[in-house]
């Protein structure tokens, strides 16, 4: 039993470490208590790409497109860059984009220390006119990347089942197996031809 009037308690709970896991271990508890995922989706707006107003990005290494509805892609990785390069040689792609912080399309969940976060995916990809795929690219995996793809999962799950306009999909791509099979390695020639080859291959986070 912890007497609280006591001196040593009173001078160990005044130690910023004690008061700090005090608090982290309350808002975590607060947070599994009152956060739930309910598993449904209401769609309260659109978000059309072509319709956006020009808007600033960084300066930084981008790739001219022509895919894309962006006249350039701008890469917060390289690894992002060669993924948009991959997707305007693939015959199957009708357009993408890049989700920039601009668009605005996010969703929340819960990370690993037990907080609500926002999550911002990398790309959209329209295969067809009613298909769009909604993709993660990954160098380092950390612990928050399964937790943000087990909440994409969700989000295609419950938009598919309120609408059916556009069927909505997620594929999460790793680096070193997305180099690999690009040849980007050389130790291995081109596997990836074409986006439905890399829906295929890159099944990580699916549910069969």
């Amino acid at each position: 039993m912890v007497k609280l009037e006591d001196p040593n308690t009173l001078r160990n709970l005044s130690e910023p470490e004690v008061t700090n896991t005090i608090i982290n271990s309350f808002k975590k508890a607060i947070n599994e208590l009152t956060v739930s995922e309910s598993g449904n989706a209401e769609i309260r707006d659109r978000i059309k790409l072509r319709e956006m107003r020009p808007f600033v990005v960084k300066d930084q290494t981008n790739l001219p497109s022509k895919k894309s509805v962006f006249n350039k892609t701008v890469g917060d990785s390289n690894l992002e860059l060669r993924f948009a390069q991959f997707l305007e040689r693939c015959d199957d792609v009708i357009s993408y984009g890049k989700n920039y912080f601009q668009i605005n399309f996010k969703l929340d969940y819960v990370n690993a220390t037990g907080e609500i976060s926002n999550y911002y995916p990398d790309f959209f990809v329209k295969t067809s006119p009613k298909t769009v795929f909604i993709i993660e690219t990954k160098g380092l995996e950390d612990l928050d990347d399964p937790l943000k793809i087990k909440r994409l999962r969700q989000w295609c799950v419950d938009v598919n089942s309120s609408q059916s306009d556009v069927k909505y999909d997620f594929v999460y791509v790793d680096q070193e197996k997305f180099d690999s099979m690009t040849g980007e390695t050389g130790k291995s020639v081109q596997q990836l031809t074409d986006f439905v080859s890399l829906v295929n291959n890159f099944r990580e986070y699916k549910v069969d």
